[in-house]
């Protein structure tokens, strides 16, 4: 795991806004993919790929279109959270897929905050 510095971060196929405290580390990557954590300390919130096939959606709930991306919204304690999103482009890479982790409270609303945040170059 490597802790992308600012640089780094520019030159991901992806903008985000990332707050104060967060990082963003390097996953494995795989043949033509890579995958980010935008994590607290060790506390992963979001997660992204960015490769030719994601395997979005990996939950469930309503399907949006909404501008250059489809999300997966669902009801949780009566109010709709942004799950995840996926963004096609037509060069590499093919596909970008943003999805929360699993947390609660506070952090899950953190989560989709930084989720919605995220848009493709």
């Amino acid at each position: 795991m490597t802790v992308l510095d600012a640089p780094a971060i520019r030159a991901l196929p992806f903008t985000i806004d990332l707050p104060a405290g967060f990082t963003i580390t390097t996953g494995r990557p795989g043949p033509n993919f890579n995958i980010w954590t935008i994590r607290r300390g060790q506390q992963p919130l979001v997660m992204v790929y960015a490769g030719p096939a994601s395997q979005f959606p990996i939950y469930s709930g309503e399907m949006v279109e909404a501008g250059a991306r489809a999300s997966v919204v669902a009801t949780e304690d009566g109010r709709r959270v942004a799950l995840e999103h996926l963004f096609t482009r037509t060069s590499a890479p093919r596909e970008v897929h943003v999805w929360i982790t699993s947390v609660d409270g506070a952090d899950r609303t953190l989560a989709e905050r930084i989720g919605q945040s995220v848009d493709v170059r």
